[in-house]
């Protein structure tokens, strides 16, 4: 039988001889997931210290006597305000009486005397937040550089950050009335807590060189629904109610400011025109201003303002302050 030749067949190779070796495949990924990472990397220390560079610097003492009046930033900024936007305070009409109070409680402190913290409340449009600021200017208008008082502006939205203000603050040797405008607070709203304790409660307290002077349309900065919600949901009515009501407690000082009359808008319009230079015959303006009162559906200093603007504008009457 004849034996079988020793020549081997020219079959294919075996598998194992035709892969490629483990690292020539795997290396270009591995290399490929560690440059991802890097780039990554480089590019997460570029923008931290992009935001880095940009964030703002904190308020000292210099920057804080290079103006007369700031907005508040909860990051820490106390942004100044070159020209603040206000009415003078002999234009202010109807509300004699709460001015002159305000007037007074705002110059003692100034002078380094025991003041209240001010609620101005009630209608819309009665000139609370123009008191506010008139009054600022009014007892700065005749101090020197070092003993004007500075107004700060808080925002409704950045009272949580109002201890931290407070501490920004208390070693300055300025005075300042910080403003809050239109303050109210509902539903489960918890931010009240951070201005009790300010206004009083807190270990720290309110710093004696500052005072808080807030403007709102409620007496108890509540809506009415929430407080009859409480009253009505709770074990004790009473105590549910008493700790949010408390807050308008604080301020020692209210002041309310209510709808005007006929002739308490005609002075004020009267007022605007006389200081704008607006001229047009009594009779005319007094029509026209009615009318324009009633097509609005109120009678305010507001609404005075309003029509005193469209009517400069109509006769081409250029108004500055």
């Amino acid at each position: 039988m004849p034996k079988k030749s020793g020549k081997t067949s020219p079959r294919a190779q075996p598998r194992s001889a035709r892969r490629l070796p483990a690292s020539a495949t795997k290396s270009p990924a591995i290399s490929s997931g560690f440059d991802t990472a890097e780039r990554i990397a480089r590019a997460l220390e570029a923008v931290a210290a992009h935001l880095s560079a940009a964030s703002p610097a904190h308020s000292t003492a210099a920057s804080i006597g290079a103006a007369d009046a700031f907005v508040w930033h909860p990051n820490g900024r106390l942004a100044p305000v070159p020209h603040v936007s206000r009415v003078d305070l002999d234009l202010l009409k109807g509300i004699d009486r709460m001015r002159d109070i305000l007037i007074e409680n705002t110059e003692r402190f100034a002078d380094g005397l025991p003041a209240n913290n001010a609620l101005l409340w009630g209608a819309r449009g009665m000139g609370k937040s123009s008191l506010v600021k008139a009054a600022h200017a009014s007892i700065n208008a005749n101090r020197k550089p070092a003993d004007r008082l500075k107004l700060i502006e808080i925002h409704r939205e950045d009272i949580e950050s109002l201890p931290a203000l407070m501490e920004l603050l208390r070693s300055s040797p300025f005075h300042f009335i910080v403003f809050c405008d239109d303050l109210s607070f509902d539903g489960n709203d918890a931010s009240y807590k951070s201005l009790k304790a300010v206004l009083e409660g807190g270990i720290e307290g309110r710093p004696e060189n500052v005072i808080l002077y807030a403007t709102s349309n409620r007496r108890h900065l509540l809506a009415r629904e929430m407080i009859e919600n409480e009253r009505s949901t709770a074990i004790n009515p009473g105590e549910a109610v008493e700790e949010k009501v408390s807050l308008s407690d604080r301020f020692g000082l209210w002041l309310g400011f209510h709808r005007c009359s006929q002739d308490e808008y005609l002075a004020m319009v009267r007022g605007y025109c006389g200081h704008f230079g607006i001229k047009l015959a009594e009779e005319e303006l007094e029509r026209e201003a009615l009318e324009w009162s009633t097509t609005r559906g109120s009678r305010s200093g507001r609404v005075a303002w309003q029509f005193t603007q469209e009517l400069a504008g109509r006769l081409g009457v250029r108004m500055r302050k």
